[in-house]
């Protein structure tokens, strides 16, 4: 079966274990073809619709970029399921094991814009968890890449998040309204971080340890989250709920309550000190 392979003692039984990393290498390959499309239109002005009752736009450039995606990834992977912003929800995927989770351009609004804080963002979910994630930012020049049993890395290179701890000053991407949810001796320490308008490129920014950490308000979604979960999950941070639980992907409902990212270390301490942002 393609992305996957006979291994061990496992053989003789004829037990098939995946391969995520020749899934990584199909997704990442897409999203690279993605960025492609999604480049020829930036800057061009192509034509919006608003959706979600006219409170977030959708490109020409979005739809093209989800067709190369669509297309290159169902045929290379007729079994696995498929759960893109761009593509009417279909439950048959509740049924598979594996599925791909697809934002074609994670950060429309900066790409209206012509801001280059936005990325083609592909994962690979197994059974509820981000096995293999992509995230290509074509005007930036980067490519964030993990597997659940590989390092994660930047164009190549090995990253990690942050050593911050609660001595010194914190630098976190959350607005304001969150930021005044901590405890009153934790808010001097927090420096705010400009608005990124692409969460899974937030979340990047965390993994590489470039910020300490983020709160992400609720009703995210399943493909602004995968890719870059497994990204920070191998760069030694995690993202969840407040309650401290880790996200399960590819349920019936695909949105998320307010959650929380940082390094293993920082983020237990940043939860404990949440003392009034509801937790739903």
């Amino acid at each position: 079966m393609p992305g996957s392979e006979t291994i061990g003692a496992d053989a003789a039984e004829g037990v098939v274990a995946p391969d995520w990393q020749a899934d990584l290498a199909l997704i990442l390959d897409a999203a690279r073809e993605a960025a492609k499309v999604a480049v020829s239109h930036f800057g061009q002005s192509p034509e919006v619709w608003w959706k979600n009752e006219g409170t977030s736009p959708v490109s020409a450039a979005d739809y093209a970029a989800n067709r190369v995606l669509e297309e290159m990834l169902r045929s290379a992977r007729p079994g696995y399921g498929w759960l893109s912003e761009e593509t009417d929800d279909d439950q048959a995927r509740l049924s598979c094991d594996t599925v791909f989770v697809i934002d074609p351009i994670d950060g429309t609004r900066a790409f209206l814009a012509g801001k280059p804080t936005w990325c083609v963002s592909v994962a690979v979910v197994h059974k509820g968890m981000p096995v293999a994630g992509v995230l290509v930012a074509p005007a930036l020049n980067e490519e964030f890449t993990a597997t659940i049993d590989g390092p994660a890395l930047r164009n190549g290179l090995e990253i990690a998040v942050s050593d911050a701890d609660m001595e010194g000053m914190l630098k976190l991407a959350s607005a304001q309204d969150m930021v005044a949810g901590f405890a009153p001796p934790l808010r001097p320490r927090i420096e705010r971080v400009e608005h990124i308008p692409s969460l899974a490129y937030r979340l990047a920014l965390v993994s590489d340890g470039r910020i300490d950490g983020t709160l992400v308000k609720k009703n995210s979604h399943d493909w602004d989250l995968a890719a870059a979960d497994v990204i920070l999950a191998r760069a030694g941070g995690s993202i969840t709920d407040l309650d401290g639980a880790r996200l399960v992907y590819n349920r019936a409902e695909v949105t998320h309550p307010v959650l929380c990212a940082a390094s293993a270390a920082l983020l237990p301490v940043l939860l404990k000190n949440i003392t009034r942002i509801p937790r739903s």
